[in-house]
């Protein structure tokens, strides 16, 4: 079998969600699609893709998935036979196509907060807003594969209660990256909770005020804000410090190893966002021995399950009470067990596992 993977998210500069996904899930079926029969040729538009690609792997080099010509793809693929392609997005074109298909959608975030990602052209912005006007657009999109995949339990039932699509849904899971391979050499986790990790964007859904707030009841401690800011959004949010209480930290952009490094430092990874579409973070800091204060909703009750404390996304008092929980060392070591255990569930080699067993379910279109 033939399989064409869409590796055309793959960022060349720095992953973000899609990216990573892309690039993890990539490895690990390149890692096991021989011994499965399958030969995997990946899909890139820049020639610096395939630097971040697994070694050896086939590439074809194709258009980006912003291009005008992305509606006619599935045309320009059939001549080279394959039998099945996958996608970590749902937007690749498939009109005539010759092979089985599956599309991901990873989340319906976007129906509930339709602002689209700024690096995209201005035409695909419009496009984005529009196309989140209605399930109408997305349910004949998704209906045009043959399986939908999606990266949670919760985004699943999620599509089942909105009849998002007629085809069966598939999960194969995010998975955590591994943070403390960015550690030096000889230096471990050191448990606490002296040290407050956000790491996200600053949307209004994140509810990034709730934590600030929060430090007004815990002095002595840093909250760490991690990502990039805008220099109006900071001033915003500046002006909720109280200066009688925690300290608040904007970093404006940290490294992989700069954030394996603060979640190492008597830290607990938190984030108070009111919607979310998965939870990385949440799942690398559990993955890192790291555990976590978190909204009460579904999709971090999935990826923390006992690994995490849970509070109100916006009871700033109940953030603080619970972190200083988490001074107690018998309830932080029972934390952090109960996350390693729980995340250890996910890999990138079990969900190239449930993506390459999928492929026998596609019909033989070649």
């Amino acid at each position: 079998m033939r399989l064409l993977f869409d590796a055309r998210y793959i960022r060349t500069d720095f992953h973000d969600g899609i990216s990573r996904y892309s690039a993890e899930l990539a490895a690990a079926v390149a890692g096991g699609a021989a011994a499965r029969g399958v030969e995997v040729v990946f899909l890139i538009h820049d020639e610096a893709q395939r630097a971040l690609l697994p070694e050896g792997a086939r590439a074809l080099r194709i258009h980006a998935p912003t291009s005008v010509r992305e509606p006619f793809t599935a045309l320009l693929l059939n001549r080279y036979r394959p039998d099945a392609l996958f996608s970590p997005m749902q937007t690749i074109g498939v009109l005539g196509r010759r092979f089985g298909v599956i599309l991901t959608l990873h989340d319906t975030i976007y129906y509930r907060h339709r602002t689209p990602p700024r690096n995209l052209p201005w035409y695909v912005r419009v496009g984005w807003r529009l196309f989140h006007l209605s399930y109408v657009p997305q349910r004949l999109t998704l209906n045009a594969a043959d399986l939908v995949a999606t990266v949670s339990e919760t985004s699943a039932a999620e599509f089942a209660r909105v009849r998002l699509t007629k085809r069966p849904v598939i999960v194969v899971p995010n998975a955590p990256q591994r943070l403390g391979d960015l550690l030096p050499a000889g230096v471990r986790v050191e448990p606490g909770a002296d040290n407050l990790v956000y790491m996200g964007s600053f949307m209004g859904y994140k509810n990034v005020a709730t934590l600030i707030r929060a430090m007004a009841e815990l002095p002595g401690r840093t909250l760490h804000l991690l990502s990039r800011i805008s220099p109006d959004r900071r001033a915003e949010l500046e002006r909720l410090v109280d200066g009688r209480g925690g300290a608040v930290r904007f970093h404006n952009g940290v490294t992989d190893a700069e954030y394996a490094g603060l979640l190492a430092e008597r830290a607990v990874l938190v984030s108070a966002s009111l919607d979310e579409g998965y939870g990385l973070p949440v799942a690398e800091a559990l993955a890192l021995g790291v555990p976590a204060v978190v909204t009460d909703m579904p999709i971090f009750r999935e990826v923390a399950g006992d690994g995490a404390l849970y509070a109100p996304g916006t009871d700033a008092a109940a953030f603080a009470a619970a972190v200083r929980a988490i001074d107690d060392p018998e309830r932080r070591d029972a934390l952090i067990a109960a996350g390693s255990a729980h995340i250890a569930r996910f890999s990138w080699q079990r969900s190239a596992d449930v993506l390459l067993d999928a492929l026998d379910r596609l019909p033989r279109r070649r």
